[in-house]
């Protein structure tokens, strides 16, 4: 059997970038993939340079890692197998894939691929979610130190740190599906995944490869109410407050009094105003089977 050449990248610095990397390189050799592991530089840089030698590039960190690598991702459009090493992994539980990295590999090695979408702001790619306001603030907050040693609870802590010091700005947003909007709010975000910061759903039908950005914004004045509707946005049912403006579209427009950064699947990378889309298709990663969608409700 002739192997599969693989390009290895793994972040250095992810949170559980020591979890069982041996173990994951066995399972991927079983499986007839050679790791090409070359020193380390830019992941952009790298899957550019090894385009042309590989079959598949295969990543180990978390979401600001597969970030930093889309655009090189959708230019040459190898495939992708993630290793969930990071804190949040909010792209691998968009795609249900194990939070085991060897389980993880495993799923690579059975070469099922799917195509996902990307969202794109300011030429800038991302996966999960945009943000501007308070997801701004609480990116700039969480160090590496604070994700190593309280995993996805560092979102939390640092959330609770931001809540009670809320910056309400003033904000226009126009979207292709009629939405035009003037308002004063705490946090807009952006969606095209499913799942952003450490486990909260962006909508609760969206999908990563719906061809659609799922679009909300939080018009509240006191941090009592984010804490009544924290179970909403677990559950991705936070359009139904009135508080919230939530729809969806393929592209929005967002302009602020002054530029606001925005930050992109937990990094800050550009700023307002801001013209956002979907790239439909754009990336293709290795996947499990999808499980079946819920059942519906009983009547009655």
């Amino acid at each position: 059997m002739i192997a599969r050449r693989a390009l290895f990248l793994v972040n250095p610095k992810a949170s559980r970038a020591e979890t069982g990397l041996d173990a994951v390189i066995r399972t991927l050799t079983d499986g007839g993939i050679e790791p090409v592991r070359p020193l380390n530089d830019d992941v952009d840089t790298l899957i550019r340079r090894h385009a042309a030698a590989v079959e598949c590039v295969i990543i180990g960190g978390g979401d600001g890692t597969l970030n930093r690598a889309a655009p090189a991702l959708m230019e040459t459009r190898m495939p992708l197998g993630i290793l969930p090493l990071g804190t949040a992994n909010d792209l691998a539980r968009t795609l249900e894939l194990p939070a085991d990295p060897v389980a993880a590999a495993q799923v690579i090695v059975d070469g099922r691929l799917r195509s996902i979408d990307l969202g794109e702001v300011n030429g800038r790619p991302f996966f999960n979610v945009a943000s501007l306001g308070m997801g701004v603030e609480l990116a700039k907050s969480l160090d590496g130190d604070t994700k190593k040693r309280w995993g996805r609870f560092g979102y939390a802590l640092a959330a609770l740190r931001l809540v009670r010091r809320l910056e309400r700005f003033s904000v226009e947003i126009r979207g292709d599906d009629g939405t035009a909007l003037r308002c004063k709010s705490i946090q807009i975000a952006v969606g095209n995944g499913r799942y952003y910061g450490g486990g909260m759903t962006i909508a609760e039908n969206a999908a990563p490869d719906d061809g659609m950005l799922d679009v909300y914004s939080i018009e509240v004045d006191h941090w009592l109410w984010l804490a009544a509707m924290y179970p909403s946005f677990r559950a991705g049912r936070h359009g139904r407050w009135d508080e919230v403006h939530a729809f969806r579209c393929r592209s929005v427009e967002i302009r602020t009094r002054r530029p606001r950064d925005i930050n992109t699947d937990g990094e800050v990378t550009t700023h307002t105003p801001a013209t956002f889309r979907v790239l439909p298709r754009a990336v293709r990663v290795f996947s499990p089977p999808l499980s079946p969608p819920p059942a519906p409700a009983a009547a009655g």
